[in-house]
């Protein structure tokens, strides 16, 4: 059935607003055909009401996601297309699978499983956090499998995934991780700097040998001094980084995230760092080897020492922010456009040529909401 309000987009399709991933906000229309954006306008088309969307974002990008219903996308054999298809529901219609620290073995073989759901576009990469970062800042990350990185161990993962992985996070001030950066960039990999004690010396030699990301900003990372700058510091004052945030309403407070907002505008992405929690309510769950609570969809080790990761989907984070009056094309920006950018993804801004990858909100004054989701043209349920 041709339309907007039955199993797929298709023809012309007006929208109310549109707020696109370069900033436009208005009016406008678009034309789909088999999943794509074909054609796109300004104003509102002459088109029957069925066909008249509301307010409408692009699909947005969740470049740390750990997994979703009970799945864990670490975890070697595991079939992850329904965490996967959690996710697309909830909004995030291109994902970069994060890879927790695991034992080397299962991590290369995980890599090795994921790879090909990259190459077929299911993926948009794989993301491994861990295991090269610091001991003292690991939070849900199991101690006994952290290690120091090398240059052999970078080229044995990136080698079995074949151009999948995208980024790695790694704590600089370990033994060997400058070694480790330099084979990363050289092999175009995304650097993240994360669960770190480094000081702001070592952060920003860091950026200059190539790092470009700092994994969920203020997360697993000493807090700022007013003498000692560290990771926070230098994150939000060195242009050259996008930082992450979570922004559950739980890792990050309000006021510390508006001014991660003032400091780092133009590179600030939102992330959800969801857990195989996510969408199955409290319980207990495994995380990596790690036990795991969750109470009240807060996620925290079981020895309450440190979160665990969130529960929350990157555009229910998103909405959060809607809620509090921050402009929807900047709520566009960090939920999309931004890590578009970052990671060289192409065709996620509803331009012509482009995916009909889009979500419909439904606002009302303090409060925001997903009402749907449409992947490659196709209405999710």
């Amino acid at each position: 059935m041709s339309g907007v309000a039955e199993g797929r987009l298709d023809g012309l399709i007006g929208i109310r607003r549109l707020v696109g991933a370069d900033g436009q906000e208005g009016p406008a229309w678009l034309r789909v055909e088999n999943g794509a954006v074909v054609e796109r306008g300004d104003g509102e088309p002459v088109v029957a009401p069925s066909q008249i969307l509301g307010v409408v974002v692009p699909g947005a990008i969740d470049t740390h996601v750990h997994g979703a219903v009970g799945i864990d996308l670490a975890t070697p054999g595991v079939d992850p297309q329904p965490a996967l298809d959690h996710h697309h529901r909830a909004g995030s219609t291109t994902l970069i699978a994060s890879l927790a620290t695991g034992e080397i073995d299962d991590t290369r073989s995980r890599v090795r499983e994921l790879a090909p759901l990259v190459r077929e576009g299911r993926l948009a990469g794989l993301h491994l956090e861990g295991p090269w970062l610091a001991p003292a800042r690991r939070g849900a990350h199991n101690p006994r499998l952290l290690r120091e990185p090398s240059r052999a161990d970078v080229a044995d993962l990136l080698a079995a995934g074949d151009g999948a992985v995208r980024m790695v996070t790694i704590a600089p001030e370990l033994p060997g991780a400058f070694e480790a950066i330099d084979e990363l960039v050289s092999s175009g990999v995304v650097v993240a700097v994360g669960h770190t004690d480094a000081d702001a010396e070592t952060v920003s030699k860091a950026i200059d040998s190539g790092a470009r990301v700092v994994t969920h900003l203020f997360n697993g990372m000493p807090p700022m001094h007013h003498r000692r700058a560290g990771t926070v510091g230098v994150s939000l004052s060195d242009d050259r980084v996008t930082v992450e945030l979570i922004a559950d309403g739980e890792h990050v407070g309000d006021v510390v995230l508006d001014v991660a907002r003032r400091a780092a505008g133009g590179r600030m992405v939102l992330v959800s760092d969801a857990m195989s929690a996510t969408g199955l309510g409290d319980g207990s769950y495994d995380l990596a080897g790690s036990e795991v609570v969750v109470s009240n969809g807060v996620a925290t080790l079981v020895e309450g020492n440190s979160l665990a990761g969130s529960t929350t989907e990157l555009m229910t984070a998103a909405c959060r922010l809607i809620a509090r009056d921050i402009p929807l094309p900047e709520v566009v920006a960090v939920s999309s456009a931004t890590a578009a950018g970052v990671f060289g993804l192409r065709g996620h801004g509803l331009r012509p040529g482009e995916p009909a990858d889009l979500v419909e909100l439904d606002l009302a004054p303090g409060s925001a909401a997903v009402s749907r989701v449409a992947r490659r043209g196709v209405w999710l349920g």
